[in-house]
Parts: structure tokens; sequence; C-alpha cells
């Protein structure tokens, strides 16, 4: 046995290791442009170089809407776990587990209470992360808890919607949450109070069948795909070539279906000065001491 080779090369390799975190570069997905960690979460989870908008969780999106990114959390209410006993390659009651400890939230809606720019504004996040931020009960009385919290207080109701549709291991019990989501619209509609959405990559199936397009408002984060059927089920059906950028956010802003396409640098202030304009609130002055320092 050679003990240079065998013995001390091994332990001058060990000693001089160093230990590289798994996340510390970003892949943009897009370009494929790698870009370090920190930069890009410093820029809110936007790429520096190609603009390409990466998903981030609903307290990640909480934290970058509320002022001083504090908020109280709105308590949901619970609902039956799997109540049709569904199984698939496993069962429901797993996958909900899994997304449960993947994402240290109980469903996919997030509700929050606070200041956007002074102004007070309920915001439910939805979070593509827990099972693709589908719809099912839990989610639809969380919509639902959100927009009965902005009666309640009388702010302005902000969803920011991200999902891949309905759930469909809670079958009909699910689609039953289109219609209840859009009676809780009409209630706000009737009070008076502005719901304004926010269409995050990628809002598809009934969430955009329903309350996600019911807004009085609708921004939409560049490059966002929203849809109904996602673009390769509507070719396989149509057997047509779609045009480049199909049911992406700036091609619906184009044909009409979106209002604005807002970059997430100024999705707080935008947010803050069209519920201001809705609600007549006046803009909050800074004192001549603070503007000066």
């Amino acid at each position: 046995m050679n003990w240079i080779s065998e013995v001390v090369r091994p332990k001058i390799k060990t000693l001089f290791k160093r230990e590289t975190p798994d996340n510390l570069w970003i892949k943009c997905p897009e370009t494929g442009q790698v870009v370090f960690h920190k930069d890009v979460e410093a820029n809110q989870w936007v790429i520096p170089g190609s603009n390409h908008h990466m998903r981030v969780s609903a307290t990640q999106r909480l934290q970058m809407m509320f002022d001083g990114a504090t908020w109280l959390d709105v308590a949901l209410p619970e609902v039956p776990v799997d109540p049709l006993k569904f199984r698939d390659e496993k069962r429901y009651v797993d996958r909900l587990k899994d997304a449960r400890a993947k994402t240290g939230q109980q469903d996919a809606f997030k509700v929050g209470f606070g200041r956007v720019e002074e102004t007070p504004m309920t915001i439910a996040v939805q979070d593509f992360g827990f099972m693709g931020g589908s719809l099912g009960m839990a989610a639809g009385e969380a919509f639902i808890k959100g927009a009965e919290t902005a009666l309640d207080k009388k702010t302005p109701y902000v969803l920011f919607a991200g999902s891949g549709g309905a759930r469909m291991q809670e079958g009909i019990l699910s689609l039953m949450q289109m219609p209840r989501t859009t009676v809780a619209i009409r209630r706000l509609r009737e009070a008076k109070l502005p719901y304004i959405v926010v269409l995050t990559n990628p809002t598809t199936g009934g969430v955009t069948a329903s309350y996600a397009m019911l807004g009085d408002v609708h921004l939409a984060e560049p490059g966002a795909l929203i849809g109904f059927a996602g673009p390769r089920v509507i070719e396989q059906t149509i057997r047509e070539k779609l045009p480049d950028g199909f049911q992406r956010a700036e091609y619906l802003k184009d044909h009409g279906m979106v209002d604005m396409v807002v970059h997430r640098h100024e999705l707080k202030a935008t947010v803050a000065r069209l519920s201001r304009l809705f609600t007549k609130a006046p803009v909050a002055s800074t004192p001549v001491a603070e503007a000066a320092e």
C-alpha cells in the first residue's frame, strides 16, 4: 500500500475541501443564465439579466407587499380532509402531508391583513408550491374568509392568483368552490369595495374560469401564463400552430384580457395607487422633516 497516495492525499483533500451550498446559484429557466442566489433574492426573485419572474411562496409575497413586511395572519377555516377517500398513485391524505411538510402551510392559500403604503388592505395569496395552487375546499373557504375580512375591515381585497386549476382529488366538491367564491366577490361589489387581481405564473383552469377573472382590475406579472386550457391542449384540439406568446401576459394585455402588465418591483406601488383611487382615499403625505432626511 502506498501510504502517500492512499492516506496522506485524501487527508489533504479533506483539509482544504470547501463545502458549496446547493442553492448558491440559480439558473434562469428562459436563457440558461446562471445568477448568484443572493442577487436574485435581493431583486425580489427576478433574474436581473433576463427579467424572468420566478415563483415565490405566499409568505414571500406578503413580505414584499405589506409595509415593513409585517401583517396579521387571518385564521382560515378548517375543512374535512379527504372527504372522497381519493387515491391514485398514492393516497390524497399522503399528498397533503407531503405538501404541508414542504411548504409549512395547511393548504394553498394564505391571507393577511395590514397596510400597503399606509393603505389598509386584505391580501390573499395562492401558493403554487402547494399542490400546484389547486382549488379545493380549503382554498375556497380561505378565499371567502379573505373576502369577509375585507368586508369587516372595509378594505380593498387583493388576490395574487397562481394555480393549475381545480383539485381533482376533491371532485365535484372542488368545482363547487367556483360559484361560492363568485358570490363572495358579489358581496364585495355590493359593498363598493375594490377587488384587485394580480395574475401570476401560471393561472389556469377553474381558477381562471371563476374568481381570477372577476376583478375590478386585472394586473399580471411579465411572462405569466394565463388561460383555461394549456397551449399544448389547444393546439392538439384545433390542430393549428398558436401565435408566439399566446396566453402570456403581454399577449393578453394586447388583446384586452389583462388591464396592465406590471413588473414585480412596481406591484406594491401600483396596487396601493389603485386602491386609493377606488376608495377615494387621500395619499399619505410625508412630513417635511422626514423628506429632508
